[in-house]
């Protein structure tokens, strides 16, 4: 690699920590500046932070993987997406917004389960920060295999026979860089650093297709160079079958139920900032999603056009970037990369964090704790995940995209009806708030366990959220219904 690229990796590197050091002076003294960022974060740093922290490799890496190896029809998930993400900001930003800070100020979605319900307050905390810290793990390990890849393809011999270039390096230097501007700088640097991150990957993801367009020869050339593969590559409904579009378009059911994401919502500054950051943070999705699928769509054309060989779809990205660039320009692509990567590990570790340092060591083991130590035990807590999703994160032949299939099936049949229903209807009990999370989590884990995700009963696979959803949403609807909802719960909606 040559030393410009080295050069703009060290200054994003530079520049992160430089953000968490400057976020630790301005938002550490207490728990809710720690895992809140005191509830002030500015619009536009909401709805990067929101984006770029939801986005995470998969936009970099999974997407335009998909996209190259199978053409079009594989950009029904993005459109779901970005139809989930809309719905998110129109339901549940506001109401989460103005909910937890009225029902005692709640610092986590645990928490504000647990005001919300309190009857069934210890049940809900617990329950929901397990299943927080379990799949916001595999999430978190998703991102690091990510960080892996980047590193084996762009760092190779670098370093000579010193294993610099090893898989296992790049996982462990992303998460040492993400632990040092998290552990230090809290929710503040992590949402700062995402909306630097939000704007180097918008930036990178609108550059990369224009210029392979131009090398290319124009778009009529990639077009006719596609149709030579496949004449249906660029086609939405190519190979698409009913349950296929399902499983595509219902990715976008996981929004209501990522707490990485909504507990942004609860960081901003006042409630009617809300739809200024939702037009922010729907604009920044829409021309990322469409860099995105150019990214997957115009990478195969340019490696049939020039004889390549790929034999990971999803380092397209990182295969671009080295062939047609600067090397300064390079490293600036690669950061790119490494942003999507970093700023969801970051997002992930820290609410894991918060979970268990509010709902599990607070709530448990020191009721009293002061301010100060909790802000360090939190700051320990960010280590213990990181590690644990190292330890899952070993196998270089990880798919970005299915594991973070996985964990936003889990979070979204476990969260997402739960969050919805919370906050919108009144006769909603904490049994039925139980009862969804955990049939939520239970389907995803049995269906993806029986493989129905790849095949059910003889034919194509049913994405693990649908089933996880509609049955979460059924349960918590018929328990609710055949009990009796507090008079202050009822008040809280």
């Amino acid at each position: 690699m040559h030393t410009g690229t080295l050069i703009s990796l060290g200054l994003y590197f530079a520049l992160m920590i430089g953000i968490g050091v400057y976020a630790w002076a301005k938002s550490t003294d207490d728990s809710e500046g720690y895992l809140l960022g005191g509830r002030q974060l500015h619009p536009a740093v909401a709805a990067l932070s929101a984006g770029a922290s939801d986005m995470s490799g998969w936009l970099l890496l999974g997407l335009p993987g998909a996209l190259y190896l199978s053409g079009l029809v594989e950009a029904w998930i993005g459109i779901g997406l970005f139809a989930g993400a809309f719905a998110n900001w129109l339901i549940v930003a506001p109401r989460l917004r103005e909910q937890t800070e009225r029902l005692g100020n709640a610092l986590t979605i645990p928490e504000f389960l647990a005001n919300r319900f309190p009857d069934k307050a210890v049940a809900l905390r617990v329950i929901a920060a397990i299943i927080i810290v379990v799949f916001f793990t595999v999430y978190t390990a998703a991102g690091l295999v990510g960080g892996g890849k980047l590193f084996v393809t762009s760092f190779a011999g670098l370093f000579g026979d010193t294993g610099m270039s090893d898989y296992m390096t790049g996982i462990w230097l992303t998460a040492g860089v993400v632990l040092a501007y998290t552990m230090v700088g809290g929710f503040l640097a992590v949402s700062l650093t995402d909306f630097v991150q939000g704007c180097i990957m918008v930036v990178a993801l609108v550059l990369m297709p224009l210029v392979v367009l131009l090398d290319d020869g124009g778009v009529t050339t990639v077009v006719n160079t596609l149709q030579g593969v496949d004449p249906a590559f660029l086609s939405l409904t190519n190979g698409l079958t009913f349950l296929g579009f399902l499983s595509a378009v219902t990715w976008g059911l996981g929004y209501f139920g990522q707490p990485h994401i909504i507990v942004r919502f609860m960081a901003i500054r006042k409630l009617s900032d809300v739809p200024v950051a939702r037009n922010i943070g729907m604009s920044w999705m829409a021309v990322a999603v469409l860099g995105a699928i150019g990214v997957g769509i115009v990478g195969r054309a340019y490696v049939e056009q020039n004889g390549l060989t790929l034999e990971d779809p999803e380092t397209i990205f990182i295969l671009l970037a080295n062939l047609l660039f600067h090397p300064l320009i390079t490293g600036f692509l690669l950061a790119a990369l490494l942003a999507a990567i970093m700023s969801t590990i970051s997002s992930q570790l820290l609410v894991s964090s918060s979970s268990l340092t509010e709902d599990f060591y607070r709530l448990f083991l020191r009721k009293q704790a002061g301010e100060r130590e909790i802000v360090n035990v939190g700051r320990v807590c960010v280590a213990l995940v990181a590690l644990a999703a190292i330890a899952i994160a070993q196998d270089p032949d990880s798919q970005v995209l299915g594991l973070v299939a996985n964990a936003w099936a889990g979070f979204g049949a476990a969260f997402g009806p739960l969050i919805v229903l919370a906050l919108t209807w009144q006769r909603m009990t904490g049994a039925g708030a139980v009862a969804g999370l955990v049939t939520g989590a239970a389907v995803v884990i049995i269906w993806i366990s029986l493989g129905w995700n790849s095949s059910f009963m003889g034919g194509e696979g049913i994405y693990e959220i649908i089933p996880g959803f509609a049955a979460a949403f059924a349960a918590i609807v018929a328990v609710s219904l055949m009990g009796v909802a507090r008079t202050d719960q009822a008040a809280a909606v």
